[in-house]
């Protein structure tokens, strides 16, 4: 659980003592976004846009091992932290590469579903990160906050309706663990994402590396 920081005086020197003492929690940062919500929202109503979400989070719930490690909902937007130590006791799925090829497998079964009309699309980013910290401002709620945190938000901007963006951090673990399973990429969802690109993020003091993978 989150370390709680809730602390009165705003010129705290102990504050800043506690804070720097918390450990790193690496993990994977999943982001989630349902396409086109917002004009579903101003056209059909909460009746049918609210369905939608409604089937859309259970079916992305169904199908993966996520449940426990939803951080929190913004609206249409769910926002995934799974620490390595987590990651390596699911059952479901244990390493990197089962991350990315359950996302894309979720988002094909959404796209191919036979009856038309019952989920809203969805755009992914993933990244691995190290500098990221448990710790949380609200009483008993459970958060990450870091540099990475903010890494994996941006990359959002760069997908889009069954697309899955992800980090070449990300790309990297996914790479060591086909290699551990002696799988090619060609076998794999990877054997449809993009050539590396460089783009400068706001805020971000350096070029991000990512790569896409379209479903």
């Amino acid at each position: 659980m989150a370390v709680y920081i809730n602390h009165k005086d705003p010129a705290s020197r102990e504050l800043e003592k506690i804070l720097n003492k918390i450990p790193p929690c690496p993990g994977t940062c999943i982001f989630i976004d349902l396409v086109e919500s917002t004009g579903i929202k101003y056209k059909k109503g909460i009746g049918h846009w609210g369905k939608l979400i409604n089937n859309t989070f259970n079916f992305i719930s169904l199908l993966n091992d996520f449940p426990d490690n939803i951080v929190k909902g913004i609206g249409d937007e769910l926002m995934i932290y799974i620490p390595d130590d987590i990651l390596a006791k699911k059952e479901a799925f244990s390493n990197h590469y089962s991350i990315v090829e359950e996302i894309y497998s979720t988002l094909h079964n959404i796209k191919s579903f036979p009856v038309k009309n019952l989920f809203m699309d969805c755009k992914v980013s993933i990244h691995y990160c190290q500098n990221v910290y448990n710790i949380t401002y609200l009483k008993n709620y459970n958060d990450y906050y870091g540099k990475d945190i903010d890494m994996a938000a941006r990359l959002m901007s760069k997908s889009g309706k069954n697309r899955i963006v992800i980090s070449e951090n990300f790309y990297l673990k996914v790479k060591e663990d086909l290699e551990k399973l002696n799988l090619s990429e060609d076998d794999t969802c990877l054997a449809e994402v993009s050539p590396i690109i460089a783009e400068n993020f706001k805020g971000i003091p350096h070029p991000v590396n990512y790569r896409t993978i379209d479903v």
